[in-house]
């Protein structure tokens, strides 16, 4: 007679696995201990997610024989770079039941005191957008995704799936598949304007079941201030060139005041000449009327006495 064993498994290890853990805030020095209930003897992965999502810390253990688990997980460090203040995640995943976990939150502080620190998760965006732009060009818009203080944040279009812009004239452009990654928490899009006017850049980030907004405006104008600049600069050049030609036609005209002045003075000295020629004329003429006068008279003298001798002999 054939004998059928059937093992008894759970039908759902969720309502089987339970994990608790001893404190909700821990500060310095303090123990974090886990516990709870899983399958007999079952090797168990433990995970620590420090608030940028790394693993912090990865251990193992075996469940007792009915199942229980009481284990001294970590000893809280002082904070540094590797374990800063922040929400960490205690994750505690099945090796025997298709990888099923259960996870906690805990807050590392400087206080241990709940009603001080709650135990909660921020994500924080931040957006970099260039003030002014020009149409048609392309410009370039930062994202920044931290949660506690630091950077968070993987494939961006899971992360930024929601982010778009919003153009002048009322439509939403989605952008979450152009950005790229240039770190965990650091992304960055290329986009080019085809309208004059603000756009405004929203960008939604989802992280560790947390959504976070920002938003940065960027005024497109119909050239940037680069092409203005270039502009500014020519006229400057032009206007150089303009005063460099006054400076040249205002040298020539201090030359031809001079020569006006030597022309003055030598016509003055011309005129003073003249007068001087016309006084040397004018004695002159004196001169010869004196001299011309006795013999004009004897001229005349002797005209009347021949006359008066003709007279006679008639």
């Amino acid at each position: 007679m054939a004998v059928l064993l059937l093992s008894s498994i759970p039908s759902s290890f969720s309502e089987e696995f339970e994990l608790s853990t001893n404190s909700k805030v821990y500060s310095p020095e303090h123990n974090l201990q886990i516990y709870g209930n899983g399958l007999p003897e079952e090797n168990l992965i433990i995970r620590i997610f420090a608030p940028d999502e790394s693993i912090a810390k990865f251990d193992q253990l075996t469940t007792s024989s009915d199942g229980s688990f009481n284990y001294d997980l970590l000893t809280w460090p002082e904070p540094s770079t590797d374990f800063p203040y922040g929400t960490y995640t205690v994750e505690v995943i099945s090796t025997e039941q298709n990888g099923i976990s259960k996870k906690i939150d805990v807050k590392f502080s400087s206080t241990t005191d709940l009603l001080d620190v709650p135990v909660e998760r921020h994500v924080s965006t931040l957006v970099f957008a260039p003030e002014t732009s020009a149409i048609n060009q392309s410009l370039r818009v930062f994202v920044q995704t931290t949660s506690d203080g630091l950077l968070v944040g993987n494939e961006p279009s899971e992360l930024l799936g929601s982010t778009h812009v919003h153009l002048p004239s009322g439509i939403s452009v989605l952008l979450s598949s152009s950005f790229k990654t240039l770190h965990q928490g650091l992304y960055y899009v290329d986009y080019t304007p085809v309208e004059e006017g603000t756009h405004v850049f929203h960008v939604v980030a989802f992280s560790q079941g947390v959504t976070s907004h920002g938003s940065a405006a960027t005024t497109v104008l119909s050239q940037d201030l680069g092409g203005i600049s270039d502009q500014i600069i020519n006229l400057n050049s032009i206007l150089d060139e303009t005063s460099h030609e006054l400076d040249v036609l205002k040298s020539e005209i201090e030359g031809f005041d001079n020569t006006l002045d030597e022309a003055s003075g030598k016509i003055d000295e011309s005129i003073g000449t003249i007068s001087t020629s016309v006084k040397f004329i004018s004695e002159a003429s004196s001169q010869l009327n004196s001299l011309l006068f006795p013999i004009i008279a004897s001229i005349g003298i002797i005209v009347a006495l021949q006359i008066a001798i003709l007279a006679r002999r008639r």
